[in-house]
This record gives C-alpha cells, structure tokens and sequence, in this order.
C-alpha cells in the first residue's frame, strides 16, 4: 500500500526539543549517551538471562529478558533519528517514516504494559501461592504470556495506525516534539479529528488504564495476603516486588499522563514523552541489576567468565 496516495504531505517537520544551536550540541553528546547506555544495560539483561541456566529457567527473569528485549525497541524507535536531527538545521521525516514510528511506539508500548501486568501475575502467584508455583507458571504458561502481550500489542497498534494513514493530510506538516506521535499527527489532518481523535486516543487510554488497575490491584492482593500470614510481611513483599513496582510508576506515570489527558496544552508532554521513550529503558536495567542479588551476582559472572576467555 502507497502511503502517500492518500495524502499530499509526503513528509513533516519535527520540531525537535529546542531550536538552541548550544544545546542541540550539548543534547547530541547526552542523548547519544544515553541511549547506548539503554541498550548496551538492556542488551546485558538478555544475554545473562539467555546465558545463565538458572535465570532462563527461571519464570520471573524469563519475562525480564523479554521486558529488556522490549525496552531496547522502545528506546531505538525514535531516539537515533532525534540524536542525528540535533545536528540538522531541518529535522525532517518522510510520511511513511513517521506512520512507522506511530506503529511501533504503539506496538511496543501496549506489549509493554501487558508484559508487565503478566510479570505482576509471576510475584502473586510466588508470593500468594508459592506451592502452586511450578505447576501455575510452567513454561508453556510464560510462552503464552509472552506471546498474548505481543499481540495485544499488534492489534493495538494497527487499530490506531488504520485510521492515521488514511485520514487527509494537505496543509501543515509541522509535528510539535522530536517523533510523530499519534494525538500530535492526528491535528494536522485536513478535517475535523476531534471526535476520531478521542475514539483513537481513548484507545491508548483504556489499554493504559486497565493495565495499570490490574498491577495496582495484583500489588494490592499481594501485600494483604503476605501481611496476614506474617507480621513483617509488608517490608518483605515491599522488598520483593519493589524493583516491579517502580518499573510500573514510571512507565505508567508518563503514559497515562500523556493518553488519558492527550488534549491538555501542558508545557511537560515534551519532557514526559523523552522520559517515557528514552529514561525510562535506561532506569528499568539499574533498576533490575542494582536491586536484584541473584541478577548482579549473574552479571559478574558472566563478565568474569569472558574475562578469563580472553
């Protein structure tokens, strides 16, 4: 299918995150180091998971390797295209480009928010039911976690980008932020969106929403049962589950903010979308490595095993 038919805009300007010659300097060299420390923390995650016999057999770090694995595509959708733009007076990107970076902001981001509600559902099956565990969180059971996450993901996805590439767009190209971005794109069509765009936006914001309940509401059961059973239950599940749970503020914070209220005028959307697409990959590896014994203990032997290899 050839995007452009259905429009006469075969490209659109970006306005980037600031038109300072100085700072898109100093944010080339941040961002640039930023985003390899994203990946390269991610890419550490799923190699010793894959590597370690007794973390890719274990459920709980079988859906961190695919978190990881997630999160090195949410932070490579856009983030090398807007290092590169710092640097160019015009920061332009073609029509089907900027569809793309709609379907797979999308895509990845509505796996995401399932990954981790499946990863919730791992902590209260360990912690409410641990002698059910092995039998509740098999392997074919992770498999099929991992694998409706990418499809609600998908479905997500394509049920915002098919009405995106067919509305007109034949007036102005200019998108507000450094990617394309649905509730931004969908403004520049010739026509009136505002009711599309609600039918669309909402979309984003049940899937956020829900997700997010179901975390809070797993959390919640958690910490109930594990304080019934024992009186310093509280502090342990807090130290168990506190690596998920602060994955889920900041993923969920900016994203929510951004959807459920996706018309308001705030001068944050910018910031809040940088730390949803770029910050947020980068703190979920520290996160995992700094807060989990069994992970960096994984880490450092593995990196002492390709030490004495060479």
């Amino acid at each position: 299918m050839d995007l452009q038919n259905y429009s006469s805009v075969s490209e659109f300007v970006l306005h980037g995150l600031c038109t300072s010659q100085h700072l898109q300097i100093f944010f080339f060299i941040f961002f640039s180091g930023i985003y390899v420390a994203a990946v390269l923390g991610n890419l550490i995650i799923v190699v010793t998971v894959i590597s370690e016999p007794c973390l890719h057999s274990s459920p709980m770090y079988f859906l961190l390797g695919n978190l990881s694995s997630l999160d090195i595509w949410l932070a490579s959708f856009a983030t090398p295209k807007m290092i590169r733009d710092f640097l160019s007076d015009r920061k332009l990107i073609s029509f089907g480009g900027c569809m793309a970076q709609i379907f797979f902001l999308h895509f990845i981001g509505g796996a995401e928010m399932v990954l981790l509600v499946s990863m919730a559902y791992d902590r209260y099956v360990a912690i409410c039911k641990p002698l059910r565990y092995v039998t509740m969180m098999s392997w074919q059971t992770c498999i099929k976690l991992v694998f409706v996450s990418w499809v609600i993901g998908f479905v997500h996805s394509i049920s915002q980008i098919a009405f995106t590439v067919n509305l007109p767009y034949c007036g102005p190209n200019e998108v507000d932020s450094f990617f394309c971005d649905l509730p931004l794109v969908i403004k520049l069509a010739c026509m009136d969106t505002y009711v599309l765009g609600i039918l669309m936006i909402s979309d984003s914001g049940l899937l956020s929403m829900s997700c997010f309940l179901l975390l809070f509401i797993s959390y919640t059961i958690i910490l109930i049962t594990v304080q019934q059973h024992s009186a310093n239950g509280i502090a342990k599940a807090l130290s168990t589950c506190s690596a998920h749970i602060m994955v889920v503020a900041l993923f969920f914070g900016p994203c929510i903010f951004i959807y459920v209220w996706p018309f308001s005028q705030f001068s944050m959307d910018k910031l809040l979308s940088v730390f949803y697409t770029i910050f947020t990959p980068l703190l979920n590896p520290l996160n995992y490595t700094m807060r989990n014994k069994e992970m960096k203990t994984s880490v450092k032997k593995l990196w002492n095993r390709h030490v004495t290899s060479h």
